[in-house]
């Protein structure tokens, strides 16, 4: 592939203690104080958007530069020892003052996954800390988790806002992914709709998870869910109508392509019109008929195990970002998204279960078969 990607944003180092390969309900089941839980060994691998999506964006045959900020610390280390093994190390910025961000991933069988997590040198990454000589080469700008990224969200987000409108002056196509945040933290507690509203303008490719999207600009809507999950998975408790609203709001802010990651069921997609849509296709050489104006749902593919869902998220937007700049139609660009999805679910880490996208499109062509939830 031709094009060029930088994946910027959120790096940490994710550690992932092997529970006993027993389902169970509720975390209190498990998890219970003073209790002793028999383990089995620990996955460390890189996490965040920059390692998940940019590194699978590079598995898959992208042209990829990292760009995400580490501690001058072991963690550090082994993040690059880890980024040199797929020759992706050369953008990382080393501060001798911060630690290494990491995360502590809790993934008990059959409950979403709980994170510990320190952000690290990641607080003080800033809009200058971007390559602007290298951006101005970038085919696509994908940045990853500004919720967990202090200077992203400080000051009604005016950094990020100021990124993003330099990367749209160098006419490079824009991609922003969210990540969920404790609403009572300094980033829970920021006017996310004021920061989207910034930065949407300048934003073609908008990635959230459903979670996230609607704790950020429905705050309202986010609590009834949270009230009706109680405590379980928001996406048990809705319907593929009650995502298609954050969609209606996310166009109307200015993102032109919206995906939003609905967990289990699927992929919710919705783009703007021809008018918005134009400058994207014509900068990817997209077929502006097969990406306008489009909406659909693509549900999730049956995966053949499932270990965590650690990078699901991350990897099936790399999935689709390739996709699309490979030229895929809107449709195949998700349903790859989808595929890959349900690859990575099959392994502990975000990339051990990443497949190229023609031996997806194999699997898929011999009739993989396909997730059925209630209400989607």
């Amino acid at each position: 592939m031709g094009k060029k990607i930088i994946a910027a944003g959120h790096i940490c180092l994710d550690i992932t203690p092997v529970f006993p390969d027993q389902k169970v309900e509720n975390i209190g089941d498990i998890m219970v104080p003073g209790k002793l839980i028999q383990m089995g060994g620990a996955d460390v691998h890189t996490g965040g958007s920059v390692a998940n999506t940019g590194l699978a964006m590079k598995i898959l045959g992208a042209d990829v530069t990292l760009m995400g900020k580490i501690g001058a610390d072991e963690f550090g280390g082994m993040v690059q020892n880890i980024l040199h093994r797929y020759g992706a190390d050369g953008g990382m910025i080393v501060s001798e003052e911060e630690s290494t961000s990491y995360s502590v991933v809790i993934a008990v069988p059959g409950i979403d996954r709980i994170f510990l997590h320190n952000p690290g040198a990641n607080n003080s990454f800033g809009s200058e800390d971007i390559d602007d000589t290298e951006a101005a080469k970038a085919d696509l700008f994908h940045f990853g988790y500004p919720p967990l990224m202090r200077k992203m969200y400080q000051e009604g987000g005016r950094q990020m806002a100021e990124m993003f409108r330099r990367m749209k002056e160098r006419q490079v196509v824009t991609s922003l992914d969210l990540a969920a945040v404790d609403a009572k933290s300094e980033a829970g507690k920021a006017d996310w709709n004021d920061i989207l509203s910034r930065t949407l303008p300048y934003v073609d490719f908008f990635v959230p998870s459903v979670e996230e999207l609607c704790f950020m600009i429905d705050r309202d809507r986010y609590e009834t869910w949270s009230a009706r999950a109680a405590g379980r998975d928001i996406t048990e408790v809705i319907t593929l109508e009650e995502v298609k609203p954050l969609a209606e709001r996310a166009v109307s802010m200015g993102a032109k392509v919206i995906l939003i990651k609905c967990g289990a069921p699927g992929i919710y997609y919705r783009t703007a019109e021809k008018e918005q849509m134009e400058p994207v296709c014509n900068r990817l050489g997209l077929d502006l008929n097969e990406w306008a104006s489009k909406e659909g749902f693509e549900r999730s593919f049956v995966p053949d195990q499932i270990l965590s869902g650690t990078g699901a998220g991350d990897t099936s937007i790399a999935a689709f970002l390739v996709s699309a700049l490979e030229g895929y139609s809107l449709q195949a660009a998700v349903q790859m998204a989808a595929a890959t999805g349900a690859c990575c679910v099959e392994s502990y880490d975000a990339l051990s279960g990443l497949k190229p996208l023609a031996v997806l499109q194999e699997k898929i062509n011999k009739g993989w078969a396909k997730n059925e939830f209630a209400g989607w």
